[in-house]
């Protein structure tokens, strides 16, 4: 589990160095074979969003972990970064409100760092 919490723990921290607010962590895990976490935040703006994207990206590469894919980076309402097991959404504030993922996945334990 250590890995786990080092990277969500990288993960949150870049979120709120680019001052992301409603910062979620969700285990997944016991629900979906998708992934064990989805880590959930917003931003007030496209270029707010962005920046959180590329924060998250860029500390996660600097500790050695691989970005496989990312999804959403030029309309920014709604950028999908998938680490693996860990799915990281970061949303337009207003984009976020209506997709509401965590009534999707209301059954998923939330997980505090």
């Amino acid at each position: 589990m250590k890995k786990f919490d080092e990277r969500l723990s990288i993960i949150s921290k870049a979120c709120e160095d680019k001052k992301a607010f409603d910062i979620k962590i969700l285990d997944i895990s016991e629900l979906s074979s998708i992934g064990d976490y989805f880590v959930i935040a917003s931003g007030n703006s496209t270029t707010q969003v962005a920046a959180i994207a590329d924060e998250i990206e860029e500390k996660m590469e600097k500790s050695g972990f691989e970005l496989l894919q990312k999804e959403g980076q030029n309309s920014a309402r709604w950028i999908l970064l998938d680490f693996g097991d860990i799915i990281v959404h970061v949303f337009h504030k207003e984009a976020r409100a209506f997709y509401n993922l965590e009534r999707l996945w209301a059954d998923s334990n939330k997980i505090e760092i």
